[in-house]
């Protein structure tokens, strides 16, 4: 199954898609990797989605990544003794340790790591954004704040703290069940953690996952930022979760910052992608709005690897259309004429590794010769990140003996993952590869491909070698 456009397309599951054929639909509508939310699915329907998902993969010949999303710490506060209550701007609120319903001047907060950290000025929001608290005075035990903006607030609203650093990891202990089930399946390439504030969040989960599965930081929280560097050298990839983002930050301030992360990732060799609300309207519509397919348009013109589908997909009444809008959408965008020349001037120098030079010199001799792919053999998926990180205009056919490894490549920019065997020599190697682009439609005979690979054959990490060929008519090389 061949792609007509570099960026990926990540949909979510749920109720909507949950059923063997309809996945099936989405992946050939262009859904490149599925996201499992695990705020909403439970193990046993987690393990029957991937299993779907994997008879889906057997059957279409193409490998498909899997995402296992958790839930991270949901901040709530308690119940009232009337279910809601109005408030008036500028009265005194209280959140106390008092597990007693609330009423309109107080409501118990089941969080002590939260009374512990606000401060007097920090900013509470409630609903996402819908009640705007000021803290005033704290004690340990009770946060005295300011209503500043909006009225209501109802039993076991989310609490946001774009001000406050907690002292607790983003893994909860629902968390690590479900990331011992999603690891045990084997079959999930990448969990997603969410509500990441610092590099040090990640430390635990590296620990349980033992390189068994890419570690997916997603940015949803201002405190993240101040360390967006580290945060992004400790993950394997980033994902620009907007909707939480937009809540604990100015939502004017989401564009540049959604920018930002993606430049930064493309810097490191890390995938990013860009999630939350992208076709929201075509959750209940058949067609999206012009503001979203500029919004969608955006972040593929921003070189993002991968555009999120969340509830389009997942419990939307048109999940088929929401997949096959976006994938045409993105195809459109990297047919602008102007597309190349945005993606090139956003790009960095290499660095002085001979992965990194050898990866350029693909991309500009593929470039000046007008060849037909660039075909790498990746055993642990480094020289594949690396070629995608170049951005070129011809295809990346990115081969590996591995299976895990291609899965996981399917949310990279660009790449066309082809899970082969390694090759026995160079001959086999230049062949191998002829016949593959060949089979896949990416090239016909006496075009010509440029492959790089590592000598001795079958050393992880040791790409030292450039071969031009060409496609001979039997689909072997020419040469």
């Amino acid at each position: 199954m061949k792609r007509n456009r570099k960026v990926k397309i990540l949909a979510t599951l749920g109720p909507a898609s949950s059923d063997e054929q309809m996945i099936q639909k989405l992946h050939e509508a262009g859904a490149d990797l599925f996201r499992i939310n695990m705020s909403h699915a439970s193990h046993d329907v987690m393990r029957t989605l991937v299993q779907r998902i994997r008879a889906v993969e057997a059957r279409c010949g193409r490998p498909i990544g899997i995402l296992g999303d958790l839930q991270g710490p949901k901040l709530r506060v308690g119940k009232f003794a009337d279910g809601k209550v109005e408030l008036k701007v500028g009265q005194t609120f209280t959140l106390d340790n008092k597990d007693e319903p609330g009423d309109s001047t107080r409501v118990f907060l089941p969080h002590p790591e939260i009374l512990e950290a606000v401060k007097p000025g920090h900013r509470l929001l409630i609903d996402d954004g819908k009640l705007h608290l000021r803290a005033e005075k704290t004690d340990g035990k009770s946060i005295v704040t300011t209503v500043v903006a909006g009225t209501k607030i109802s039993d076991r609203k989310g609490v946001s703290l774009p001000d406050t650093l907690l002292a607790v990891g983003v893994l909860t202990d629902k968390d690590r069940s479900d990331l011992d089930a999603l690891l045990a399946t084997g079959e999930f390439d990448w969990v997603a953690l969410s509500f990441v504030q610092r590099p040090e969040d990640l430390a635990e989960v590296r620990k349980i996952a033992r390189g068994r599965v890419g570690l997916m930081s997603k940015i949803e929280k201002p405190q993240a930022l101040e360390r967006i560097d580290e945060i992004i050298e400790l993950s394997d990839a980033l994902m620009v979760a907007r909707g939480d983002l937009g809540v604990e930050m100015p939502l004017e301030s989401v564009p540049g910052l959604q920018k930002q992360l993606t430049r930064a990732c493309r810097r490191a060799g890390k995938p990013v992608v860009v999630a939350t609300q992208m076709l929201e309207s075509m959750i209940s519509a058949p067609v999206p709005t012009r503001a979203e397919v500029s919004d969608v348009a955006t972040a593929v013109f921003e070189g993002a690897d991968a555009i999120m589908l969340s509830a389009e997909s997942a419990s939307g009444e048109y999940p088929v259309e929401a997949v096959s809008t976006m994938a045409s959408i993105a195809s459109n965008v990297e047919r602008d004429p102007h597309y190349s020349s945005i993606i090139y001037a956003q790009r960095t120098p290499p660095e002085a590794t001979g992965a990194d030079a050898i990866s350029l010199a693909a991309h500009q001799i593929a470039e000046t010769l007008r060849l037909s792919a660039i075909v790498c053999y990746t055993s642990s998926g480094t020289t594949g990140l690396r070629a995608a990180r170049e951005r070129p205009q011809v295809p990346i056919i990115a081969l590996s003996p591995i299976v895990q490894t291609a899965r996981r490549l399917s949310v990279v920019w660009g790449l066309h993952c082809v899970v082969t065997e390694d090759a026995t020599d160079l001959d086999d190697m230049v062949n191998r590869a002829c016949r593959i682009v060949a089979h896949e439609g990416f090239g016909k005979p006496g075009e010509r491909v440029i492959i790089s690979a590592g000598v001795p054959l079958g050393t992880p990490g040791a790409t030292n070698m450039l071969r031009i060929a060409y496609i001979g008519s039997d689909g072997m090389s020419g040469i």
